[in-house]
């Protein structure tokens, strides 16, 4: 298939990434059958459908199959693509078996990482406390410390409704429009990212302990 000109450009990935999107196909025609026979318990499962061209997500998927590596140096090195410079949130607990690379819509990509982890145990605390969330404070603790509503979410998201109004004074199909659009999406992204950000900030204030996670994300950039 990519011999013939219409498809020659399957030949610039990786044949591992081709094989997981087929994978991932499989099993959403699979899911979808199994609903309709009543084999899958739960809601019905749509059938698999083509992605919109607009959306502006998109995700590949490379498996120890694949060969990628990090490098001494701290990059990426990943099939026909090459070294990635990857900003590291902090250091993979063990050797990952697969990696995503996603593009969002506003045009950052992000490295996932599956590992395998054993279970620890987190460590015991001395004493306990109650937790009281409101809208004026973030939060207040049961020996009276007061944590502040996250102001930087509130201006995030007037930001983002200008933006929205901004884009729905715009005209369809211009270059204006397509504009306003990205500046939304990157308000979204903004709004999500303080969003997140804000439990483990309190995490980190507070001294407790953070759960580790399988998946560990980061910001990616090319040289």
């Amino acid at each position: 298939m990519q011999k013939t000109p219409e498809r020659a450009w399957l030949g610039e990935v990786s044949a591992v990434v081709l094989q997981q999107a087929l994978a991932d196909l499989n099993t959403a025609y699979r899911n979808f059958f199994a609903s309709v026979t009543g084999k899958r318990k739960g809601a019905r499962v749509a059938p698999p459908r083509y992605r919109s061209r607009k959306d502006n997500r998109q995700a590949i998927r490379f498996t120890r199959n694949a060969r990628f590596a990090l490098t001494p140096g701290g990059k990426l090195r990943l099939p026909k693509i090459g070294d990635v410079a990857v900003r590291w949130s902090r250091e993979l607990p063990a050797d990952p078996s697969s990696v995503t690379i996603i593009r969002d819509a506003v045009g950052r990509y992000f490295a996932s990482f599956v590992v395998a982890i054993t279970d620890q145990p987190l460590p015991q605390v001395g004493g306990e406390v109650g937790i009281d969330l409101g809208l004026t404070t973030f939060a207040v603790l049961s020996d009276g410390t007061m944590i502040d509503s996250p102001r930087f979410l509130r201006r995030a998201e007037r930001r983002l409704r200008k933006a929205q109004k901004a884009l729905h004074r715009k005209q369809k199909g211009g270059n204006d429009r397509a504009k306003a659009r990205r500046r939304v999406a990157n308000a979204h992204a903004k709004v999500a990212d303080a969003g997140e950000s804000q439990p483990v900030r309190e995490a980190l204030l507070s001294g407790e302990p953070l759960v580790p996670v399988v998946a560990v994300v980061f910001d990616m950039r090319r040289d």
